[in-house]
């Protein structure tokens, strides 16, 4: 069994739509990156890559390549689910936090799960979502954009 975690943090841009593990939330501004700036799904990404012992999100997907200019996260969990499986592991579960002041995540969590369990081919139970704030403390806390912290555990096959 390998352990791995990952940490992305994106400020706002409200000329961009706003997706969080590849859920559009409608009526809240988007996040700023060079791909769709999905923090939830980057952060789930660097986790799985941590637990291969693979370069960082950035390294593999530099923001100095136009093809990830705009381009989805779902991308990038494909890839790296391709990795995992070429060298013999499956994901044994995904556990995340989002931490934003703003919009309120509940209702998109859900959702959020479901379509991660899509793209990693993961059932009930093993991926998991939580949304807390940051109380106020520091750029997140002042509604200047959102965070996310993943961690996943992977088995040999």
């Amino acid at each position: 069994m390998r352990v791995g975690i990952g940490y992305d943090i994106h400020r706002f841009d409200p000329q961009r739509k706003l997706i969080l593990g590849g859920v559009e939330i409608p009526g809240a501004p988007g996040l700023a990156g060079h791909s769709d700036a999905d923090v939830l799904l980057h952060a789930i990404a660097d986790a799985l890559l941590g637990a291969l012992g693979e370069p960082d999100l950035g390294e593999l997907f530099p923001n100095t390549d136009t093809r990830y200019k705009d381009c989805s996260s779902h991308v990038f969990l494909d890839d790296i689910h391709t990795r995992l499986t070429q060298q013999g592991y499956h994901i044994v579960n995904v556990d995340t936090t989002l931490i934003a002041e703003t919009p309120k995540l509940a209702p998109y969590k859900s959702a959020m799960i479901a379509n991660i369990q899509r793209l990693l081919k993961l059932q009930a139970r093993q991926v998991n979502v939580k949304a807390t704030t940051a109380e106020g403390l520091g750029a997140v806390g002042h509604a200047q954009g959102i965070a996310a912290h993943a961690v996943a555990l992977i088995h040999a096959v």
